[in-house]
């Protein structure tokens, strides 16, 4: 593997069921659950949850550009999220599960803007995209019990996972499944 690390924040809706997809891809280093977005340093799960934080629940992908690019990681995020739902994702609700990308740079500014335009010229969705772009704020680590659930917990994760599963086989079928 290369010395090339990049990082890359997605929110979308509950971070247990945004981890696989990307864990399991070539080129990924690490993929850490937190918060990002909001105006309290070091906020824990149950101020989130309170919606007093103003975060948001997000991954935190390190990877290496020479394996698996920015962009990539960008096409796997639309197929994990519901792009026409500013409100949450599936059954979380609330701003603490809006999707948002994270841009660090103004390249990947450029890309997740792409991006998003050429998945609204689609036609994939009747409903507007609505998935905010968003420069990178300060990342909080989410508490230990928080990372890698799905393979702490793969009953509970299953159980959350459903929702999403399912909207996800309808619009993207088998490449969906990137899970």
């Amino acid at each position: 593997m290369s010395e090339k690390k990049e990082t890359a924040i997605f929110a979308g809706g509950c971070f247990w069921c945004m981890v696989k997809p990307f864990d399991q891809q070539p080129g990924i280093l690490k993929v850490v659950s937190g918060y990002t977005g909001g105006h309290v340093p070091n906020p824990t799960y149950e101020e989130v949850c309170a919606h007093t934080t103003g975060h948001t629940e997000a991954v935190k992908i390190t990877f290496d550009p020479t394996l698996i690019s920015y962009a990539q990681l960008v096409e796997i995020y639309w197929q994990q999220t519901d792009p026409t739902d500013a409100m949450g994702q599936f059954q979380d609700r609330g701003d603490s599960y809006r999707p948002v990308i994270f841009t660090n740079s103004d390249e990947q500014k450029k890309i997740a803007e792409a991006s998003k335009q050429a998945l609204a010229a689609s036609g994939r969705f009747a409903a507007p995209i609505v998935t905010q772009i968003e420069d990178a704020q300060p990342f909080y680590e989410a508490e230990d019990y928080h990372q890698e659930f799905y393979k702490k917990n793969p009953a509970r994760f299953a159980l959350e996972e459903g929702g999403r599963e399912h909207f996800k086989q309808k619009y993207w079928g088998e490449k969906g499944k990137n899970n």
